[in-house]
């Protein structure tokens, strides 16, 4: 075993984790499930795979993984989503780490999946993240989604050969209903952080966005797969702004209706 704590979110997922656990039980003795009201068997799976579950309100992704880093055993964390499932080059390379240089993070490349198949183009074919970390100079920041690790100055970044592999959506419809869910998210975060909506991210975004994955990365190569994520991908890139624009108008009534009423009471 390695001095590693490995972190898994959840909801839901009781169709792939027990894949997930399997893998990762085979570099650590600790697995933290931090679930987020599951209604199938996740949490009793995780149980049966001895993992420690712990069940948490949704308060957005960077929070959630902050609260597993908290029950976490170990100062090192591997974080990872229950669809993410480490290969045999990863969990080498994780035991022939020197784990006593605190300051250095590890990214490690995905291989991402369309239901069964790999996606080898596009955005999805160049999939990497920083996912090995030490708790003691590392977090998540906690926004609602598209959570980033905050990193000191003195952080070194180094990549771990192997990979994560991602099973992503299982079709076509998950795909959509994805890009959907993650563009009123990014549209709240957006709004929140004061960012405003314009011509260029409401139409040529978006358009940009299709032809860099689709076009420049080479994601028709893909097939039809590579179609669908280039497709909603744009998609995506369209609704968070149109989302956006739709939470600055209501809040321009907003305060226009107080407005009214103020000069209404002091007429």
């Amino acid at each position: 075993m390695v001095p590693v704590s490995v972190i898994i979110i959840t909801k839901n997922e009781a169709e792939i984790i027990s894949r997930t656990i399997a893998m990762a039980r085979l570099i650590t003795d600790d697995i933290v499930v931090i679930d987020n009201g599951s209604n199938d068997d996740t949490v009793e799976i995780a149980a049966t795979n001895n993992c420690r579950i712990f069940k948490a309100d949704w308060h957005g992704y960077g929070a959630n993984k902050n609260k597993g880093i908290a029950h976490a055993r170990y100062k090192w964390i591997l974080s990872i989503d229950a669809d993410e499932i480490i290969d045999k080059d990863l969990i080498h390379s994780l035991f022939r780490l020197d784990y006593s240089k605190e300051n250095v993070v590890y990214d490690i490349r995905f291989k991402t999946y369309f239901g069964s198949k790999l996606i080898r183009f596009g955005s999805w074919g160049r999939d990497h993240h920083i996912r090995l970390f030490n708790r003691e100079t590392v977090k998540w920041t906690e926004l609602p989604v598209h959570e980033t690790l905050v990193l000191p100055r003195s952080t070194v970044k180094k990549t771990l050969p192997g990979h994560i592999h991602h099973y992503s959506v299982r079709d076509e419809y998950e795909c959509r209903e994805k890009a959907i869910y993650y563009a009123s998210l990014s549209a709240k975060k957006y709004y929140n952080s004061g960012k405003k909506s314009n011509y260029i991210k409401l139409y040529l975004a978006p358009a940009f966005n299709f032809i860099r994955n689709y076009f420049l990365y080479l994601g028709f190569l893909d097939g039809v797969e590579g179609w669908h994520i280039a497709k909603n991908s744009a998609k995506n890139t369209w609704l968070k702004y149109h989302y956006l624009e739709n939470l600055e108008c209501t809040d321009t009534k907003r305060h226009y209706v107080k407005h009214r009423l103020l000069l209404n009471w002091t007429e």
